[in-house]
C-alpha cells in the first residue's frame, strides 16, 4: 500500500499547549481526538529552540551547527545563514522514491533577500526572503511558501515567480485551504504526495489573532504556572498568554478541516499525518518570554502521528530530538535514512520491529545548544578578538534531568554549570549549582556526554579545563 506523508507544524507551540496533555487552558478538541488515535511522543524536544536551527534540523537529520545553522535565517551578520543546496534533505529522499512534494507556510531556512539587495523585487523586507524554484526548495515541488514574516492576518507568500500573494485572510486558515486543495488534487494518484505545513502562529506578535478565537479568552481567568514570578501574573503577559491559547485553539480549529478532510477523502489509512512544533514558548515561566533556553517550556515539543490501522496509539517514551525526525519519517515510510543523517531511526520501536539501527539502542539522552546570534553579540565577540560560537549554551537532556553548561552571552563571563532533576522538579525552580572542580560520577557522565556531541558536530564550544577526554 501506497503511504502518504502529512506533516504540519506550528511556530512557537509548546508542549503545555495541548489539552490532551493537561496544562495549558486551551481548548483543543480535534488535537486531543487525533492524540487519542496517535503515538504520543513524551519527551518530543528541540535540539535548538529556535526556528531556522531546528527546521534545520528536521530537514536534514542533522544537528543544526553541522549543517552551519548557528542562528536563524537574518539579516545584519556577516555571514549569510542559509540551509545549503548541497544538503540532502527529505524532501530530495521522498523526490527520489517518487513522492509528489510540496511545502506551505513559512519556510526560513533561506538566506534573506536584504543581505544582496536593500530593495528586492519581490518586496522581501527584514528576514523575509522569495526562494525561487530549483535547488534551495530542498526536493519541494509545489511550493507556497515565504521566509519569515509575522503579519499573522495579512500573510504574503510566493509560488513560482517574485510576484507576491495576498490573500486577505488569516495564515493558518489560507494554508489550511491550500493544503487540502494540494492533497485533493493528489488523492487518487498512484504516486504518493509527501507535503509539509508550517504554520506560524502562535508564534508572536501574539495579539494578531482573528477575534472570533481571540473573543473565547479575553476574559479568561489564567491560571499561571508555579514558575511564573508573582509581578509578571499581570498585564501585558496575562493579555499575551489569552492571545496565545487563542491562538492555539485557532490552529485546532484549522487542524480539524484537515482531519475532516482526511476522513472524508478516504485517507486516514495509506497516510502517515505528524503535528509538531520547532520550539516552544516560555509565556513568563522563569520570568522570561519567547524560547532560545533550555527550560522545559522553551524545549519541550508536541510530537504526534498517526496511520490508522499501522500505527498503534499509545504513548512513546524515549528521548526524541530534531535530528531525528526526518530518519524517523522515512523509516516509518519504508526508505532507508541517508548515511549522513546524524539522528536516530525510531521507525523500528515505533513499529514493534527491528527497524535501520538493529545494533543499537535508542539514544537515552540527547544534545542541546545555543550560540550567541544577535548582531551586537557577534560584533561583540569580533571585538575581542574571540569567536561568539565558542559561546552560549550547551547541555543534555534525559527523561529525568537536564544538564546546562553555559559560557555566557559577553566575553570574559563566568562558567556556569547546572543539572535540573526534572521529574522532582517539574518547574525547575531548584537547579543544582555544580562547581568547577565537581568530580560526582553523576556529573562526570553528563560532562562526558556532552563532549562526545560536542566532538560529533565539531563545535567549538569552550570546555576550559573540563574535556573529560584529557
Amino acid at each position: 500500500m501506497r503511504q502518504n506523508l502529512l506533516y504540519i507544524f506550528a511556530d512557537q507551540w509548546r508542549y503545555q499547549a495541548l489539552g490532551a496533555h493537561g496544562e495549558d487552558q486551551v481548548r483543543t478538541p480535534n488535537m486531543d481526538r487525533f492524540a487519542a488515535e496517535s503515538v504520543d511522543f513524551g519527551h518530543a524536544y528541540s535540539t535548538f529552540p529556535l526556528c531556522s536551527p531546528h527546521r534545520a534540523s528536521l530537514m536534514t537529520g542533522k544537528y543544526p551547527f553541522s549543517v552551519g545553522m548557528w542562528t536563524n535565517c537574518k539579516t545584519g551578520l556577516e555571514e549569510k545563514i542559509m540551509l545549503k543546496p548541497q544538503e540532502t534533505c527529505i524532501g530530495n529522499v521522498l523526490k527520489e522514491y517518487g513522492y509528489q512534494t510540496g511545502y506551505i507556510g513559512k519556510w526560513h531556512l533561506d538566506a534573506s533577500e536584504q543581505n544582496f539587495d536593500p530593495a528586492p523585487k519581490s518586496g522581501a523586507r527584514e528576514w523575509d526572503a522569495y526562494t525561487p524554484p530549483g535547488e534551495r526548495r530542498a526536493g519541494f515541488d509545489y511550493w507556497l511558501s515565504y521566509g519569515a514574516c509575522d503579519e499573522h492576518l495579512a500573510p504574503h507568500y510566493w509560488q513560482d515567480d517574485e510576484r507576491q500573494i495576498r490573500p486577505g485572510k488569516w495564515s493558518a486558515e489560507f494554508e489550511t485551504d491550500k493544503a487540502i486543495e494540494f492533497m485533493e488534487k493528489r488523492k487518487a494518484d498512484e504516486a504518493p504526495f509527501a507535503l509539509f505545513v508550517s504554520y506560524n502562529p502562535p508564534h508572536l506578535p501574539y495579539e494578531l489573532v482573528p477575534e472570533k478565537y481571540d473573543r473565547e479568552f479575553r476574559d479568561l481567568e489564567v491560571v499561571w504556572r508555579a514558575n511564573v514570578p508573582q509581578q509578571m501574573r499581570g498585564e501585558p503577559l496575562l493579555s499575551q498568554t489569552r492571545h496565545y491559547f487563542a491562538a492555539v485553539t485557532g490552529i485546532d480549529e484549522q487542524f480539524g478541516r484537515i482531519l475532516s478532510f482526511l476522513e472524508r477523502a478516504g485517507l486516514e489509512e495509506n497516510t502517515l499525518v505528524v503535528l509538531s512544533a520547532d520550539h516552544g514558548d516560555m509565556l513568563g515561566s522563569q520570568g522570561l518570554m519567547s524560547k532560545n533556553v533550555w527550560y522545559e517550556e522553551s524545549i519541550h515539543i508536541p510530537l504526534l502521528m498517526r496511520q490508522k490501522g499501522r500505527l498503534e496509539p499509545g504513548e512513546y517514551r524515549e528521548i526524541f530530538a530534531s535530528p531525528d525526525h526526518m530518519p524517523t519519517l522515512l523509516g516509518l515510510l519504508g526508505i532507508r535514512p541517508p548515511a549522513v543523517c546524524q539522528g536516530y531511526d525510531h521507525s523500528g520501536m515505533i513499529l514493534n520491529k527491528e527497524g535501520t539501527n538493529e545494533s543499537e539502542s535508542p539514544p537515552q539522552e540527547m544534545f542541546l545548544c545555543s550560540y550567541p546570534g544577535s548582531e551586537a553579540l557577534v560584533s561583540c565577540f569580533a571585538r575581542a578578538g574571540l569567536t561568539h560560537k565558542a559561546y552560549g549554551w550547551r547541555g543534555i537532556k534525559t527523561r529525568e534531568y537536564t544538564y546546562v553548561l553555559h559560557n555566557g552571552y559577553r566575553p570574559g563571563e563566568e562558567q556556569r554549570e547546572w543539572l535540573y532533576h526534572d521529574e522532582e522538579d517539574k518547574y525547575q525552580l531548584s537547579p543544582r549549582r555544580i562547581d568547577a572542580d565537581c568530580q560526582d560520577e553523576e556529573i562526570l557522565h553528563f560532562r562526558k556526554k556532552l563532549w562526545e556531541y560536542l566532538a560529533l558536530t565539531q563545535d567549538p564550544f569552550l570546555w576550559q579545563e573540563r574535556n573529560p577526554q584529557k
